[in-house]
């Protein structure tokens, strides 16, 4: 049951109409948080220099960070590499995670670059006349709503010990990176581009001479990545090259667009020919991969997410994500060319499989792999990892227990192509037998956590949703390595949403699936109950962020605050709803598409004042109420109007102070947002002086003391403790990570994070100040 109110934003300025009700937005000048963007990919190489330099001096270094977990547990894989001369040594990327490196075929694992400048990573190539020598792009290809930018490239001639960067820092995201096999000073690189902004610096890049210099060799526009580079390994100045309109937009998915195909050179990339015979239109063309047979060069494979339409959406079909299905393409097609890309022929056999192969997600996917020793044995990646054994007309889905779905990368053995390493959202399998039988490599500590929560058992316990892993809860005693890996278990809630246990009764789990979808779990019963707040009679259909906020009042645990476009309330643990805001965003029409967008990001109601609430959103607007949702009043002026908050926190200690930060990276901006007001959002300060790089997910209060604050950002936390006059990295034993959410347990006097790549780690805050009593 949903009942809604009327409601008045400020009281100056007349805007417009919703939902019958006059919207008004207070002008009163604000002052001083705002700040310029920061896009120049020099800048955030210095700042992560100054990170690092602050991490040798940082006051609190003899407070170490605990990795808890979990275990038998992995993330996302992006590459695989192996030198042929070292039959158990092989390297993975991870999309968040950093670069591993395993000598014993994954029994136990190895951090390569824990310092770098980023821990997203695209691709890796060994040398194939210097094992020790590796190559690295930054970056992660695959267009996540969760997916970061790199820095560039970086080598290693010590297998890993040491690297050097070789520039392309503004490349963002690397899909590929290829040695020429007679000439290691020759390396091609596949640059997709920011994911969200054009760019120039996006194709085909190639050094020849070591990386010294780079030359871009083929480039179409600042909105088309490069997805796949291809060489023949007889002639390696032949190569075959996948471009496509790569750029996700707020309220998008990436769709194809202007520019895009599949090319070839024959002279090293002095002059390309575009392949179109037989190929579908390169306008409704999405990510393309690209694999040539070893044994018989001239014939090449092309694994295209087509977007032609393909019949009629029948009334209620959804999405993957219960949404109602807006296209139906044809998805994941298989060419081949026997000629060296002259003619192509689209030789996959439509079927549900292959229907289901990408879904409407296929710029995620697109590889393809060709058994080095028969060109008619193909693999090809997306949901499913399939094989076909007839030239690519017909596919098997390789099947395991312990097989995870989600398939991004796959390396077969040159000498033995029955040896299989691949890498998904699970982490790395391994298979002995051309793919009958897997063996799962779970141990790789690359989880990617999207938020954590604690609740106050003895010990406590750490809830937290996983990206593609649903939701886990763990102990915060566990001991990597030592305790029951199986203590980590699943919990309530899907793989994007928040938590909270109700503080009155432990058994009592709220949580979500994504976009939104709350619910309420009885863990003694073990009962869930769906408590969604629903759009009223004649209104739009309701907006949630794929993390959609929502709150227990801290003044009755009974009472709940949602955030969708809306801001809602229940006074019964969200059995009945009342909207209390109408919709805070934009709500530009022009803004609306395949991705939930224009939605709260962040809610927070003052533990000092009951119906003090504040509402930030997706696309740059902050609100208050003082009345519980009677009058909104717009605080947005004197901070970014246009960028999202990724945190918004009312002071535990003042009833007028409030906290926020703001995230760049939709618009390629990496400045440090961080403010406050003492006056409600009336003013705003800057107090991010100190803290080196953004962009910044998440800031917290202390329990004991107004002074101490925590912020964490794509390279770690950080700590004040003099009231925002100074800020230090907080910790040591923590690599840089991406902090997406912190708790404290404050009977514990225990920190915790969790990253999207690296798990969840604690910190012992015990001798951080002095406990003062709060107001």
């Amino acid at each position: 049951m949903i009942r809604s109110k009327t409601f008045r934003l400020g009281c100056s300025v007349f805007v417009g109409l919703l939902f019958g009700v006059s919207i008004n937005v207070d002008i009163n000048a604000q002052s001083g948080a705002a700040k310029e963007p920061v896009v120049d990919p020099m800048v955030r190489l210095e700042w992560h220099q100054q990170h690092l330099d602050m991490a040798k001096k940082t006051p609190f270094k003899k407070l170490e960070w605990k990795h808890i977990g979990p275990e038998l547990m992995s993330g996302r894989i992006t590459d695989i590499a192996k030198p042929a001369d070292r039959p158990f040594t092989f390297y993975v990327t991870s999309a968040s995670g950093g670069v591993w490196k395993t000598e014993n075929e994954g029994t136990n694992w190895q951090p390569l670059f824990d310092d770098a400048p980023s821990a997203a990573w695209g691709a890796i190539a060994v040398d194939p006349k210097d094992s020790n020598t590796l190559w690295i792009g930054g970056g992660e290809s695959n267009v996540f709503r969760s997916s970061m930018a790199g820095a560039g490239v970086y080598r290693s001639k010590d297998a890993g010990k040491t690297w050097e960067h070789l520039g392309l820092a503004d490349t963002h995201h690397i899909a590929r990176i290829v040695i020429d096999p007679k000439d290691s000073n020759k390396v091609w690189v596949a640059a997709g581009g920011h994911e969200w902004t054009p760019n120039k610096e996006r194709g085909v890049y190639k050094t020849a001479d070591g990386g010294k210099s780079w030359k871009k060799v083929l480039y179409e526009g600042d909105m088309v990545g490069a997805n796949d580079v291809v060489l023949d390994p007889d002639n390696p100045d032949t190569a075959y090259v996948s471009m496509w309109h790569r750029i996700r937009r707020k309220w998008s998915d990436p769709v194809p667009g202007p520019g895009g195909g599949v090319y070839k050179t024959i002279d090293g990339g002095a002059s390309w020919a575009r392949l179109t015979e037989g190929l579908p239109p390169r306008d409704t063309s999405g990510r393309i991969g690209l694999s040539l047979a070893a044994t018989k060069p001239n014939v090449v494979y092309a694994l295209i997410d087509n977007h032609q339409d393909d019949g009629e959406i029948k009334e209620g079909e959804k999405d993957n994500y219960g949404r109602p299905q807006a296209k139906k393409i044809k998805g994941a097609e298989v060419y081949r060319s026997d000629d060296g890309g002259k003619n192509w022929k689209l030789v996959s056999v439509r079927t549900r499989q292959m229907e289901g192969l990408f879904a409407t997600y296929g710029w995620v996917f697109s590889q393809i792999r060709v058994d080095p020793t028969d060109e008619n044995t193909v693999y090809i990646m997306g949901v499913s990892l399939l094989k076909s054994t007839d030239g690519g007309q017909n596919f098997k889905a390789l099947r395991a227990k312990d097989l995870h779905a989600d398939h991004h990368a796959l390396w077969i053995d040159p000498r033995n192509p029955q040896y299989l390493i691949n890498g998904n959202d699970g982490g790395v399998n391994i298979s002995y037998d051309s793919g009958a039988t897997w063996k799962d490599l779970n141990n790789l500590p690359v989880v990617q956590f999207y938020n954590v929560e604690v609740d106050n058992q003895k010990p406590f316990n750490v809830y937290g949703s996983i990206q593609d892993n649903f939701s886990w809860v763990g102990p915060s005693n566990y001991v990597v390595g030592r305790s029951d890996a199986q203590l980590w278990k699943q919990a309530p809630g899907g793989e994007a949403g928040y938590h909270a246990v109700d503080p009155d009764d432990p058994d009592t789990i709220y949580s979500e699936l994504f976009y939104g979808s709350i619910q309420r779990t009885d863990l003694a019963k073990k009962e869930t109950k769906q408590i969604m707040p629903k759009a009223g009679k004649d209104e739009p259909p309701l907006r949630g962020q794929w993390l959609a906020p929502f709150q227990l009042s801290k003044h009755n645990s009974r009472i709940v605050y949602h955030g969708m476009n809306r801001v809602f309330r229940s006074m019964n643990r969200g059995d009945d709803w009342e909207a209390i805001s109408p919709d805070l965003t934009h709500n530009d029409p022009e803004k609306k598409g395949n991705i939930s967008f224009q939605t709260i990001s962040s809610l927070s109601e003052s533990p000092v004042k009951f119906g003090l609430i504040y509402a930030g959103t997706d696309d740059g607007r902050l609100f208050v109420t003082r009345d519980s949702g009677q009058n909104w009043k717009d605080i947005v002026k004197g901070l970014p109007a246009d960028r999202w908050f990724s945190r918004v926190i009312a002071s535990r200690y003042d009833e007028g102070t409030v906290y926020v930060t703001q995230n760049g990276k939709r618009d390629n901006d990496f400045q440090v947002y961080v403010a406050r007001s003492k006056n409600y959002g009336d003013e705003w300060e800057d107090i991010s002086k100190g803290i080196p790089g953004g962009p910044v997910n998440v800031i917290r209060e202390d329990h004991r003391s107004a002074d101490i604050l925590y912020v964490g950002t794509d390279m770690g936390v950080y700590v004040t403790t003099d009231g925002c006059k100074t800020w230090n990295v907080l910790g040591s034993d923590l690599p840089i990570c991406f902090v997406h959410d912190i708790a404290i347990q404050e009977r514990d006097n225990v920190l915790v994070i969790g990253t999207h790549g690296r798990g969840v780690h604690t910190l012992d805050i015990s001798s951080l100040g002095e406990k003062k009593s709060e107001k």
